[in-house]
């Protein structure tokens, strides 16, 4: 009993925290006109709708099933918790692939090409995308209604998959792994690796950037522009006196020599380039989150899939899909500079 009341209380919190930071990270993507929305904003409500999903037809429910012991053995309670877990997990594993890969887009976009639009900044393109991922998460996730079914074979009541034969499960869970699954990861690796290099040089470049403004040496001295520009100028002032084509040769090279105002100019930093940085940091830190958790449930699901008697494993894996749940919302919140509460 004891135990029980412990991982109601994890799973409330999960539940709870989940809800707040998902619903708040919908609420402040929501553009204020129609004529502001971005890409990034659609992105993050695509996501906190995938979210409040599972937090809120999933885990609500099973944190009050504790109270309510008579819809864990109901066939239809697991089939609808199951289609909804499976209907939110591979959406948010695709939305979070697109986010990783608008923003890596987004910062070599404004690192190298100053701020050039991006392919993803089209939001036909990413509707698209978005509409490509529900389908296939839909394809996925329609199945469990009719094979979850409850084990009361168990001693703790828990909701399992029955597929008529054992070749059907592995072929479903084989494409499962490899679309829904193996695909996304392959582009967060990408793009966050991306986004690592990236932002790697540009911190290396600020880094000799300023080591060269303390020293206070010039990176490309301007010698050979300096001679030239002093015989043109005492080439055209022949006929003045000597005084006067010393004075503005020295002027010239003065002038030439002392290019400080420009260098300030360039070392600056811009606003929105910052931004992008900031952003693109805490979609690497989603990416590290989300690794960990999808690689130690996908083990657990492995293995609760070989040993069917293991309810331990099953709890294991949707605690930890819950804290990926809990947590990534109010890290990207962060990322965006929205974990406020300047919308009220």
């Amino acid at each position: 009993e004891v135990l029980d009341w412990i991982e109601s209380s994890i799973r409330a919190f999960f539940c709870f925290t989940g809800i707040i930071g998902n619903f708040w990270l919908g609420l402040r993507s929501l553009p204020k006109s129609r004529s502001q929305v971005r890409t990034s904003d659609v992105l993050f409500i695509n996501l906190a709708v995938s979210n409040l999903i599972t937090n809120c037809l999933v885990d609500l429910p099973e944190f009050l099933s504790h109270f309510v012991k008579s819809w864990l053995k109901s066939t239809v309670y697991c089939g609808l918790t199951q289609f909804c877990h499976e209907l939110s997990e591979t959406s948010s594993i695709f939305t979070t692939m697109f986010i990783s890969m608008y923003w890596h887009q987004k910062l070599v976009g404004s690192i190298r090409r100053g701020g050039a639009p991006v392919q993803m900044d089209s939001l036909r393109l990413v509707a698209m995308l978005l509409g490509g991922s529900w389908t296939v998460a839909l394809a996925f996730s329609t199945p469990n209604i009719f094979i979850a079914e409850h084990d009361g074979n168990q001693s703790i009541e828990v909701c399992v998959e029955h597929f008529p034969t054992p070749a059907e499960k592995k072929t479903f869970d084989a494409l499962y792994l490899t679309l829904a699954n193996v695909v996304p990861i392959i582009g967060i690796n990408y793009a966050s690796i991306r986004i690592a290099i990236t932002l790697l040089r540009s911190q290396k470049r600020i880094n000799d950037q300023s080591k060269g403004n303390r020293s206070g040496t010039n990176v490309n001295p301007p010698s050979v522009s300096v001679e030239q520009r002093a015989e043109r100028t005492s080439q055209r002032s022949l006929k003045s006196s000597r005084e006067e084509g010393a004075c503005s040769s020295s002027k010239t090279v003065k002038t030439a020599t002392n290019p400080q105002p420009v260098q300030k100019t360039q070392v600056r930093s811009n606003p929105s380039s910052n931004a992008q940085v900031r952003a693109a940091k805490s979609v690497l830190a989603v990416a590290t989150i989300f690794l960990f958790c999808w690689f130690t449930h996908l083990v657990l699901r492995i293995y609760s899939s070989i040993n069917i008697k293991s309810v331990l494993a099953v709890k294991l894996g949707n605690f930890i899909g819950a804290s990926y749940l809990c947590f990534v919302p109010y890290v990207y919140l962060h990322g965006v500079r929205k974990l406020n509460c300047s919308c009220l």
